[in-house]
């Protein structure tokens, strides 16, 4: 483990309440391990901030371990910060001493800021809720092998399963949509035999809404796929087109 610390100016965005106006508030934090997560590092300004009789930073946070997709936020203008990861998988030694690091919410209209860092976004879980379901009998568990996937298929479903919605693609859009988010929920399920009973439903419920939250419009920038820390591709956007002018059609 690395012995040398850095000292860094951290510039983070204060809100204390949704109708609150927000401000970027200055702290200088020394003794920063370069081994240390950038939520750790937060972690150690919190406590000086609790020690000093001072609120501390409220930032969402869970499992610590890039699987839940709750850490989001901007840092220095990019979404999760400089590498593509979570930000709780975003170590300090990506960061020099001296530096002054910006660090700010998701900005987007469908993610209304609750604190600070924290933003509400239950939009993606009423797009989720819209049509990101199958039909199943109840009953006891089906035969593993009784409807067989093909391996492309198979491939494909685990790729977008693999989006952990943690909405870095709506903050590094300029339009803030969700189309990578929306697009992987739905080819998640369209491609596999058990989401057929509901593949047009599916796709024209999940984008209406996407559209009815305000989440803006795809103009194909690729911004979405740059930063998206599970490496969900840009051609899901392309597939959902696709799966969505079909389901007009038959409709």
């Amino acid at each position: 483990m690395s012995t040398k610390t850095m000292n860094l100016t951290l510039r983070i965005w204060r809100q204390p309440g949704p109708d609150a106006q927000g401000r970027l508030t200055t702290y200088q934090v020394s003794g920063i391990s370069p081994d240390m997560s950038f939520l750790e590092m937060l972690d150690t300004l919190n406590e000086e901030l609790i020690l000093a009789d001072e609120e501390p930073v409220a930032f969402d946070h869970d499992c610590r371990e890039g699987i839940c997709g709750a850490c989001g936020m901007v840092i220095n203008g990019s979404a999760h910060g400089p590498e593509r990861t979570t930000t709780c998988q975003l170590h300090m030694r990506n960061f020099a001493d001296g530096d002054t690091i910006d660090i700010e919410p998701w900005r987007a209209a469908a993610f209304p800021v609750v604190k600070d860092l924290v933003v509400d976004r239950s939009a993606f879980d009423r797009i989720i809720g819209s049509g990101g379901y199958i039909t199943a009998p109840t009953g006891a568990a089906p035969e593993a092998h009784a409807t067989p996937v093909p391996k492309p298929d198979a491939d494909a479903a685990f790729e977008h399963a693999e989006c952990i919605g943690c909405g870095a693609c709506v903050a590094a859009c300029p339009n803030g949509s969700a189309m990578l988010f929306t697009s992987a929920k739905v080819v998640h399920l369209n491609v596999l035999p058990q989401g057929a009973p509901e593949r047009e439903s599916r796709v024209l419920d999940m984008v209406g809404t996407m559209d009815a939250e305000g989440f803006g419009g795809c103009t194909n920038t690729g911004e979405c796929a740059t930063a998206c820390p599970k490496g969900i591709p840009l051609t899901s956007i392309t597939t959902m087109n696709r799966e969505y002018l079909r389901a007009l059609r038959k409709r």
